[in-house]
């Protein structure tokens, strides 16, 4: 994969090109884009650039061993760690990772479960791919140079999973790269992030859809005004939505509002997709999106599960009312 194959981001790719080319590399890149987006394809036309011999005119030369390697996911000196469902492991799974791979590198998590054979179960990074990585950083590059790591999906670490990653990560060795590519950079551990530097591509992507908006600026202006009484009456008239999928579709939309609440609160610039701007992000916790994001997450599996919508929009608002 080479950025001239990344259409639409031309600003991102000449952020990682001049990195490269003037050797002042962050050792840790986060990569954060909607799902579906070009992230793994511009990771790989990244590593490809920093490990191709014969770059030039801004683009790895496509042709070498490195970049042959590299763009078959094959380089011994590359490793993949990415969500698995036990007892599975992502050197067992690198065969379907290439699969998906071949197609471009656009994926969404949905296609990406369904290739690892992990719909509709819980998917985690373990302690153990954590282990098995800090075991292949130990050694030395198998053909000099880099030694690179990209992680897909670290919101999806467990807790000792991503301690272990951390130091690697806050100290690594000369010549080690990491790579992250997250879709929810509130929900990836505050440590690890902080210590990335963060690049969020802008490749469009449909918005969630629901027809009602309005229900979550009622919802969360209720909520900075103290009223549960009010957010209470919001959440009767979310009970009343005509159907399980409309109740669903507001718990999509509200966390990816969350997302964009991350970012005002961050002073950073909006995603050019989803929720209008949010003006009551100013008056909640910094804590708040990331929080809010695992309570729309938990309704959205409950109403999957068939528990009452009254109960669950009920014990959402006052979850919400007790962190905003």
């Amino acid at each position: 994969m080479r950025f001239a194959d990344v259409q639409g981001l031309p600003q991102e790719a000449t952020v990682l090109r001049t990195m490269v080319d003037s050797g002042r590399i962050p050792h840790a890149i986060l990569l954060s884009e909607p799902d579906g987006g070009p992230a793994f394809a511009v990771a790989g036309a990244f590593l490809q650039y920093l490990y191709c011999r014969s770059h030039e005119g801004g683009d790895s030369c496509g042709a070498c061993p490195s970049c042959n390697k590299i763009s078959k996911l094959i380089h011994p000196d590359v490793h993949y760690i990415f969500p698995v469902v036990s007892p599975g492991s992502c050197n067992a799974l690198m065969p379907k990772l290439r699969e998906l791979a071949a197609g471009g590198g656009n994926f969404t998590e949905a296609a990406f479960n369904a290739a690892m054979g992990a719909e509709g179960k819980s998917a985690l990074i373990p302690v153990a791919e954590a282990k098995a990585i800090l075991s292949d950083l130990s050694l030395s590059a198998l053909e000099g140079g880099y030694r690179a790591v990209v992680i897909y999906l670290p919101e999806k670490m467990n807790q000792e999973a991503a301690n272990r990653l951390l130091k690697a990560i806050e100290e690594p060795e000369p010549n080690t790269q990491f790579v992250l590519i997250t879709h929810a950079p509130e929900k990836v551990l505050g440590t690890i992030l902080s210590r990335c530097q963060h690049i969020r591509l802008t490749a469009p992507e449909p918005a969630p859809e629901f027809d009602e908006p309005e229900l979550l600026d009622s919802l969360m202006e209720a909520l900075a005004a103290r009223s549960l009484a009010d957010a209470l009456a919001v959440g009767e008239k979310l009970a009343a939505l005509p159907s399980r999928e409309s109740a669903k579709a507001f718990c999509r939309f509200a966390s990816d509002a969350m997302r964009n609440a991350f970012l005002v609160q961050q002073g950073l610039p909006l995603k050019p997709r989803g929720p209008r701007p949010c003006p009551w992000a100013t008056k909640a916790r910094k804590t708040f999106p990331r929080a809010a994001v695992a309570c729309f997450d938990r309704a959205y599996m409950l109403i999957g599960r068939n528990v009452n919508v009254k109960i669950i929009f009920t014990d959402l608002v006052n979850r919400l009312s007790r962190i905003f």
